[in-house]
């Protein structure tokens, strides 16, 4: 017989939602057992929807009766931010292991009372930066790292943007203030700042400054915005995030002898094949008309979408955690505190006039 999935319940019928499920359904460890709207009828309709919910699924007309159900081990959480506190707080509280979506919250104090509710319960946490479990991410951190294809990191650029249609601009929820209220920056700067904070390998800046030219809807909710870090030793970043340029989602990180290149880290341009590219010691021809050496492109095949190895991974430690062989794996908090500290730095900045704020972990 073959091992028992951990069973998820899912809060809400997110357009997000759809690729969870299909990356639940897709991991070897994991199944949708559970999906919970604020109607059954919604529920229903969004179950016949997709095909690769199983027809076994619970339907629930409320959030509530998932959480209530002693079935459910796990939760995917893709509600609104504004209602992760709330959510992500009780699902913890009846014992279920969280995968949150981000930005996790609408700020740091948020976040470590979910993180407390998880750790006060014993159960994993984890937020759905589905592109740390790509096996070129693995890849690229080990060329990051190594001191003589790379040396030690100087600059860091990243850049997320896409753009949104009129409907979108008018009518999403990551452009109203009541649901989503961190709109671009919470949406994509999440990925931006994350990406920053992995090439060197999670040391906060010592100062977050926004960058002048901040675009606001009449809500007052950011379309489009960027920031600069600076840390003591010199290292600086800069990230543009946006919801009114065309799709861009790159990573260029330089070290004293190497640089690495990436195009597509946030959502890979084909789904089993990605490529990133590096140079060490670049230099130029005698009569400076040529690299030398070259970039190597680097391509990475997986059988799996990062989607759904991030499901793998996520109930792994949730079985290895009810098994007693696990304990909830800290490091999944610590990368979204740190994140999430960055983007609140952003909106200080921004407050304050586009001044310099210190980052206080």
């Amino acid at each position: 017989m073959g091992e028992t999935p951990i069973r998820f319940g899912i809060l809400g019928c997110a357009s997000i939602a759809r690729k969870v499920s299909r990356a639940i359904s897709l991991s070897t460890n994991a199944t949708v057992f559970a999906i919970g709207s604020r109607s059954v009828e919604k529920a229903q309709k969004y179950v016949s929807a997709n095909a690769f919910i199983p027809p076994s699924v619970k339907i629930y007309g409320s959030y509530e009766a998932v959480l209530d159900d002693p079935e459910v081990d796990a939760v995917y959480v893709p509600l609104p931010t504004s209602l992760h506190l709330q959510w992500a707080v009780l699902a913890a509280e009846k014992s279920k292991h969280v995968l949150l979506e981000k930005p996790v919250a609408l700020n740091a104090a948020e976040f470590d009372r979910i993180v407390s509710a998880c750790e006060a319960n014993g159960v994993q946490f984890m937020d759905g930066t589905m592109w740390m479990h790509h096996p070129r991410t693995a890849l690229m951190r080990e060329f990051i790292a190594d001191p003589v294809r790379f040396g030690s990191p100087k600059s860091i650029h990243s850049t997320f943007t896409f753009t949104a249609d009129p409907e979108f601009l008018k009518n999403n929820i990551r452009a109203k203030p009541d649901l989503d209220a961190l709109g671009a920056l919470g949406d994509l700067g999440w990925y931006c700042a994350r990406a920053i904070l992995w090439a060197v390998d999670y040391e906060l800046p010592k100062t977050v400054t926004a960058i002048k030219g901040t675009v606001f809807n009449e809500a007052g909710v950011i379309l489009s915005c960027g920031a600069s870090l600076l840390w003591e030793d010199g290292k600086v970043a800069t990230f543009h995030c946006s919801f009114l340029s065309n799709t861009t989602m790159n990573i260029t990180t330089t070290g004293t002898v190497g640089t690495l290149h990436v195009d597509d880290f946030v959502i890979p341009c084909a789904e089993t094949s990605s490529s990133f590219l590096t140079s060490t010691k670049t230099g130029f021809s005698e009569l400076d008309t040529e690299w030398k050496p070259l970039p190597s492109e680097h391509v990475v095949t997986n059988e799996l979408p990062q989607e759904a190895l991030m499901v793998k991974e996520f109930a792994r430690l949730v079985k290895g955690i009810k098994e007693g062989s696990l304990k909830a794996e800290s490091k999944w908090p610590v990368y979204g505190r740190k994140t999430q500290l960055v983007l609140d730095r952003v909106i200080e900045s921004i407050e304050r006039g586009y001044e310099s704020v210190e980052v206080v972990d």
